[in-house]
């Protein structure tokens, strides 16, 4: 923002270029920018299509192709927000240049999104993985982030080397995945050297920040934390969607009846509270008071928005073996949804384990949610219609947050005391 004398001394809004030099870790009211939410927003796009192709497949039995598409799409689409968020939260300067950069990087997205499919598809031939376009997509955002870095390193010489370690490790891993597109080698080969450039990618920070003499870079902690929220609930909008596809299958198949009610409920209802199992943890408070924490927290959450995004993919198979569309039985639709459930529930206790302390409620808690979920799927193969077993899954995160709100609560209050004592 600057003056203009022409106009009175008042002050206009511009995105002249700026001196990327770090903002206050203690910035009072750091929140999201719009740019930040239009950023996260093409996420939905990849989130959504390898949703669709991983529903498909999961309901033709096909398990190894859902697997390996699933999570190559979504743990390059989550990586590539997560050093986005990260490096916005220390050095955004809200310039044209940084504006230009994230769209370049939002194109990436999108092209990311476009080789969703031709992954799933080569992998289900099982010659070989056709990820050109996917990688392609993946290599245009990480490049629009080794340039970010780069200026900040030449602009912030108290990052410098952390920032150039961060480029560094992003153009080795980029080099390995332009090879992978060059070379386009069988099936197993691929995956053994994607497994090596993903140990690539995610040790770059972890060097970047821990292993240099420097401090680390100035990230705000409430602001991360929202940022992670805010993937968190655009991510669950797959649950949502699932819902509805499901809702629709057994409107198509049967009408309007008590189990079209009864299902949209347990839907919405177990999606609603997966959001608010998730804001349970007090993450901002938590990595304010334990910053090196972050890497084990952030890492994590790869875990947990895979798991989230795979209830919405889950919700799909369910729609379509009620549409008579699948080949699978009806405890295996239940469990595309129990599983990666049962996942997110574990994953969210044990951030809060990590971040704050053990707590043997939470503990409790979490066994009892799997229990219920693997009784859903039992039921299912006992012979209760795929409807009522879905429900049954729903009462698994509704009765954690029941629980939680009756006891819970309180627990976290003394956690987080004894955690401010013990490091003032």
């Amino acid at each position: 923002m600057t003056s203009d004398p022409g106009n009175g001394g008042a002050k206009v809004l511009s995105h002249r270029v700026a001196q990327m030099t770090g903002r206050a870790r203690d910035e009072e009211g750091r929140t999201a920018t719009s740019l930040e939410l239009f950023f996260d927003l093409t996420f939905v796009v990849a989130f959504s299509l390898a949703g669709s192709e991983v529903a498909h497949y999961l309901a033709d039995g096909d398990y190894k192709t859902a697997v390996i598409g699933f999570l190559f799409a979504t743990f390059a689409s989550i990586w590539a927000w997560i050093n986005f968020s990260w490096f916005a939260s220390a050095f955004d300067t809200d310039d044209w240049v940084f504006r230009v950069v994230t769209m370049v990087q939002m194109g990436g997205v999108l092209i990311l999104a476009l080789g969703i499919e031709p992954v799933f598809a080569s992998v289900a031939e099982g010659e070989h993985i056709d990820n050109r376009v996917a990688v392609l997509g993946y290599v245009v955002m990480r490049v629009a982030m080794m340039f970010q870095w780069i200026r900040a390193a030449l602009q912030s010489p108290e990052y410098r080397r952390t920032c150039l370690t961060y480029a560094l490790a992003i153009l080795v891993a980029q080099v390995g995945w332009i090879a992978i597109i060059v070379v386009n080698t069988s099936l197993i080969p691929t995956l053994v050297a994607t497994l090596g450039l993903v140990a690539v990618e995610l040790s770059g920070p972890f060097i970047a920040e821990r292993l240099n003499s420097e401090p680390d870079t100035p990230w705000h902690p409430h602001h991360i934390a929202e940022r992670y929220g805010l993937l968190a609930i655009i991510t669950l909008g797959e649950g949502i969607v699932g819902t509805v596809v499901a809702l629709q299958a057994v409107i198509h198949a049967q009408g309007w009846t008590l189990e079209t009610a009864v299902l949209g409920l347990a839907g919405t209802a177990a999606t609603f509270a997966m959001w608010w199992i998730y804001f349970v943890v007090p993450t901002g408070d938590a990595l304010e008071l334990r910053r090196a924490k972050c890497f084990g927290w952030g890492y994590a959450h790869i875990i947990v928005f895979i798991s989230i995004a795979a209830v919405g993919a889950g919700l799909h198979v369910a729609a379509l073996y009620l549409e008579h569309e699948s080949h699978i039985s009806a405890a295996a639709a239940v469990a595309c949804v129990a599983v990666p459930l049962g996942v997110y529930i574990v994953s969210i206790a044990a951030m809060y384990t990590y971040l704050v302390e053990f707590d043997v409620l939470n503990l409790a808690l979490t066994v009892v949610a799997v229990a219920i979920l693997v009784g859903s799927v039992l039921l299912a193969a006992a012979g209760l219609s795929v409807v009522y077993a879905l429900v049954v899954t729903a009462v698994a995160p509704v009765a954690v947050v029941i629980l939680d709100e009756i006891v819970g609560t309180r627990h976290r209050a003394v956690a987080l005391a004894r955690l401010e004592q013990s490091l003032s």
